[in-house]
């Protein structure tokens, strides 16, 4: 039986990972490593591959679905963001409770570093990531939702989630830095849009409802300015973090 046009690209990609691994060191970060290795050891995964007579990744990872050369917010949340469908659905929330699109969008983006970057202090970096692009005040508010998650406040009907306790533990208390950085949010001529993210957060978690990023396409329109060079290539504040996660094994 011949092979399938799908069985000969299968085939193709395999063997370009094969010979990446053979030759072509893709290298993870220090940051990334922490924990499996003792970050104070004097070893780099790209000293190690030197060592072992392969070139460095300096460009795109044959692994990973290819960019375009031009990419926009879509193509990232297509082709490297995985765990997107509870920040499509916090969106879709704002949007359904009335929010307006500014709430809406940050919805959208509030967990974007979570998702296609990193987990700690996602907040602020979502907030740099995305700040060139968006209203400024839907920056601060992906940035402070972060610290105001972990307080109530009973005029909107947010308490302490409960999904905390079975997250964090009984015991979790955020450090002193959160506490801080709530107490300046809660008098921010902001505050609120901050804690309409939270509100549209914790509660935006329904299996029943599937949705795809190009449902938000008119909305990212609107509120999201799209560089003409595509995002990673246009030289603003953030750039560079949008080429990490384009290219996240590339050596230097």
């Amino acid at each position: 039986m011949q092979p399938t046009l799908s069985d000969r690209a299968d085939a193709l990609e395999h063997e370009m990972a094969a010979k990446l691994e053979r030759e072509v060191a893709p290298i993870r970060s220090p940051l990334f490593t922490a924990g499996e290795r003792d970050p104070r050891e004097p070893r780099h995964e790209a000293m190690d591959a030197v060592m072992a007579g392969k070139k460095l990744l300096m460009g795109p990872d044959p692994r990973l679905p290819p960019m375009p050369a031009k990419a926009t917010l879509i193509d990232f949340f297509n082709n490297r963001f995985g765990f997107s469908q509870h920040m499509l659905q916090s969106a879709r929330l704002a949007l359904n409770n009335g929010h307006g699109e500014k709430v809406a969008m940050a919805c959208l983006l509030h967990d974007i570093s979570v998702i296609g970057l990193i987990c700690g202090d996602h907040g602020y970096w979502g907030a740099q990531l995305v700040a060139p692009y968006v209203d400024e005040e839907v920056a601060w508010g992906i940035q402070a939702h972060q610290v105001l998650r972990f307080y109530p406040d009973e005029s909107v009907g947010y308490a302490y989630p409960e999904a905390y306790v079975q997250y964090f533990g009984e015991d979790f208390v955020p450090e002193p830095y959160v506490r801080e950085a709530y107490e300046q949010a809660r008098q921010h001529k902001w505050y609120m849009t901050g804690r309409l993210i939270t509100l549209n957060d914790i509660y935006a978690f329904d299996p029943s409802v599937k949705l795809h990023i190009d449902d938000f396409t008119d909305l990212i329109g609107r509120n999201f300015r799209q560089p003409e060079e595509g995002l990673g290539l246009d030289h603003s504040s953030s750039a560079h973090m949008w080429r990490t996660m384009m290219w996240p094994t590339r050596a230097l």
